[in-house]
């Protein structure tokens, strides 16, 4: 059975009726089983609750890479579309892209004013970044990105934001900026709270201990079912292991790991573990039963993936209406910015 999709397009703002999260992600590629595990699965149980904002951050994207700019668009068609296949309902959450709310620039510029330089290279992820990337000397760009990040978050006033532990810092700056604003111009924004889903981290296919595209030890959500099986019987077990009837590792060992995260027959997966810590099954058997579970898993999102994709037309118009909203939001906070600290000259 086909499904039907359909776009209402979004008129006025409404009023804010519920807490507010801002989530999103940078355009860098296509989104991974990591990711459903990090933020995506979290994201989907969270639209139901909250009112979302979910951001393509394309003016981040620049503050670690100036080359291959081309890739941009057709990124962040794909990254909205790996949303979409997880589950997100665009009915529910405004999907929008960072560069089509200017606004949010000039709500940067004012909060840069808030925050000393030595304040912005205490930021932990900063070091992080420069070594990922290998640059030398930060821009002022990666310098400024938690301040950026900041007017993201507050440019729509969230209220809850949900990060890696690692990025925990970024929401406590993104709070000493409320704070400061609202103590110099008058109380315009809510301080937001970071939202910590689960630490769980996915193990790369190489056995890495995170999953990571650059890495090239991922398994997409748009794999499809010939790639699915090519990398899960390539994947990294037990080194130890020599033959099917040597006692086994489960902890640690990535495949088991999957199993754990997608396989929804959990009465499998406990006698797979007992076999194998026991050396009565071998490696192909339990990646051949993960196979299966990943099947089950994807075959929903790639159904759902391929009726989007069906109309080349729907992923935009969902992009630009999303957009249009999240800048209305971003003006009326600017407006209220402007006024507050007496820039609403002759009533602009």
């Amino acid at each position: 059975m086909t499904t039907q999709l359909t776009h209402t397009r979004t008129a006025d703002v409404p009023p804010k009726t519920r807490k507010r999260i801002l989530t999103g992600d940078r355009p860098t590629g296509r989104l991974h089983l990591g990711h459903f595990v990090g933020t995506l699965e979290n994201r989907v149980k969270l639209q139901d609750a909250y009112e979302t904002f979910l951001l393509v951050a394309d003016y981040h994207m620049l503050t670690t890479r100036l080359v291959d700019l081309d890739e941009i668009g057709h990124n962040v068609r794909d990254v909205v579309l790996d949303n979409l296949s997880a589950g997100i309902d665009p009915g529910r959450v405004t999907i929008y892209l960072q560069s089509l709310v200017p606004e949010t620039a000039e709500i940067h510029l004012y909060f840069s004013m808030l925050v000393t330089v030595p304040r912005a290279q205490r930021i932990p992820t900063l070091k992080e970044q420069m070594r990922d990337h290998e640059i030398a000397q930060p821009s002022y760009g990666l310098l400024g990105y938690p301040i950026l990040q900041a007017a993201d978050i507050l440019c729509v006033k969230g209220d809850l934001v949900p990060v890696g532990r690692d990025q925990e810092s970024h929401v406590e700056l993104t709070r000493e900026i409320a704070r400061r604003f609202n103590e110099l111009f008058g109380p315009v924004f809510p301080e937001p709270e970071a939202l910590i889903p689960s630490e769980v981290l996915l193990p790369g296919i190489d056995g890495s201990s995170k999953m990571s595209k650059s890495l090239g030890n991922a398994i997409d959500l748009a794999d499809d079912a010939a790639t699915v099986k090519r990398k899960v019987m390539a994947m990294y077990t037990d080194p130890n292991r020599i033959r099917a009837t040597d006692p086994g590792t489960v902890e640690g060992n990535p495949v088991f790991a999957y199993h754990d995260a997608f396989n929804t027959d959990r009465a499998e997966v406990e006698d797979l573990k007992e076999r194998y810590r026991a050396g009565r099954v071998g490696d192909v058997e339990v990646k051949q039963r993960l196979v299966a579970a990943l099947e089950r898993f994807l075959g929903p999102i790639r159904e759902r993936r391929s009726t989007y994709e069906r109309d080349v037309r729907l992923v935009d118009e969902i992009i630009h209406d999303g957009s249009a909203r999240a800048r209305a939001e971003a003006q009326r906070t600017l407006h209220e910015m402007r006024a507050a600290m007496k820039l609403d000259y002759f009533g602009l």
